[in-house]
C-alpha cells in the first residue's frame, strides 16, 4: 500500500517546472477558499486573480494572516458579479483557469453554461473525480458524479472523451476505461450495459479515441485482477482500469463518497469541456486535495499549451 497523498504529490510536483497558470478565483471570501488559492501560489501552481468584493477579500486575508499583497484584485459586488466576471476574464483569454472560492457551485456553473457569455464549446460539459486511494497503486479517475444526472448515450460519449484527454494530461499512456454497470455481460433489461457496449463499439470506430475501452464491467472486476480472472474476463480494462465511467451521476456520487469515508480516499475535482479547465473545491476538502485539484488543472492547461503550440508549429 502507498502512503496516503503520494499519488497527489506526484501530481503536484509534475507542476513545478510549468508557467503558473493565471486562474480566476471567484469569490474568495472565506478562509479556506482564500488560503486554497494562497498555498496554491506560493507552490508555484498557479497564479491566482481573486475576484470579489475587495473589502472582504482583504479582511479574510487580514485575519487569517494570508499575504495576498503580489496578487491581482479585481472588485466585484458580490458571489454572483464575481462568478461572472471570472468567467469573463477566461473569455477574453486573461485568466487559463477558473477557481470555485466560497460560493455555490451552481452560481458558478451558471456562469459557465450561460450561452451568450459563459464557456461553453462543443463538448458537454462534465466532471471528473482524481481518487487518491492509498490501497491502490495508481490513482482512479470517477465521472461523472457531479454534473451529469442522468447522461445519454451522446453525453457518455463525451463524458469519456472529457476524460481520456485529462489522463492524458496526467501522463497516462493509453488510459484504460471502465464502462461501469451492476454486472460484466450485455443484458437488454439493464440499460447501462446497452449504453456501455455502443461506447466500446463507438471507441472501436474512432468516435471515442486515445483510450482503451471495455464494457460493461462490475466494479469488483474493473479495478482487482482477481476478481476478473475469477469471472474469466478476457479484457485487457478488466483489473487495471485508470478511469470508471459510472452510468449516472447518483452511483458516481455514491463511488466517490464511498472510496472518501470507507477507504480513506481524497477526490480532487475538476470540471471538463468548457474553454478552460474549472476548479471545484468544497470547504470539506483536505488540504491535499485542494492543491491536487489546482494541480490537475494546471497539467490540463499545459497539455492545451503544448497542443496550441504544435498546431502553430504544423
Amino acid at each position: 500500500m502507498q502512503s496516503k497523498h503520494e499519488k497527489y504529490n506526484g501530481l503536484i510536483a509534475r507542476t513545478q517546472p510549468l508557467e503558473p497558470a493565471l486562474t480566476a478565483v471567484a469569490h474568495p471570501c472565506d478562509e479556506s477558499s482564500l488560503r486554497g488559492a494562497v498555498e496554491a501560489f506560493e507552490l508555484g501552481i498557479l497564479k491566482p486573480i481573486l475576484v470579489g468584493p475587495r473589502a472582504k477579500i482583504t479582511a479574510v486575508a487580514a485575519q487569517f494572516g494570508l499575504d495576498i499583497s503580489g496578487l491581482e484584485l479585481v472588485d466585484a459586488p458580490h458571489s454572483h458579479a464575481a462568478a461572472a466576471a471570472a468567467v469573463q476574464l477566461a473569455r477574453e483569454g486573461k485568466a487559463e483557469m477558473v477557481m470555485k472560492g466560497s460560493l455555490h457551485t451552481d452560481e458558478l456553473m451558471g456562469a459557465v453554461v450561460a450561452s451568450a457569455t459563459g464557456l461553453r464549446t462543443e463538448r458537454r460539459i462534465s466532471h471528473a473525480f482524481i481518487m487518491d486511494v492509498p490501497a491502490l497503486d495508481r490513482a482512479i479517475i470517477v465521472t461523472d458524479a457531479a454534473i451529469n444526472i442522468f447522461p445519454t448515450l451522446e453525453d457518455k460519449m463525451h463524458i469519456v472523451q472529457n476524460a481520456i484527454d485529462l489522463a492524458a494530461a496526467l501522463g497516462f499512456n493509453d488510459p484504460k476505461v471502465a464502462i461501469l454497470s451492476a454486472v460484466e455481460t450485455v443484458n437488454p433489461k439493464i440499460p447501462s450495459t446497452i449504453d456501455a457496449a455502443a461506447l466500446c463499439k463507438m471507441a472501436d470506430r474512432h468516435q471515442i479515441t486515445g483510450g482503451i475501452l471495455d464494457g460493461p464491467l462490475a466494479l469488483d472486476n474493473a479495478i482487482d485482477l482477481a476478481a476478473a480472472r475469477i469471472k474469466n474476463i478476457d479484457s485487457p480494462v478488466a483489473g487495471l482500469a485508470d478511469i470508471l465511467v459510472v452510468p449516472d451521476l447518483e452511483a458516481g456520487n455514491m463511488l466517490a463518497k464511498s472510496l472518501t469515508f470507507m477507504a480513506d480516499a481524497d477526490a480532487a475535482g475538476i470540471v471538463l469541456g468548457a474553454r478552460v479547465p474549472i476548479i471545484l473545491t468544497s470547504r470539506a476538502d483536505s488540504v491535499a486535495a485542494r492543491l491536487a485539484s489546482c494541480a490537475v488543472a494546471a497539467l490540463v492547461v499545459q497539455a492545451r499549451r503544448e497542443n496550441a503550440n504544435k498546431a502553430v508549429v504544423g
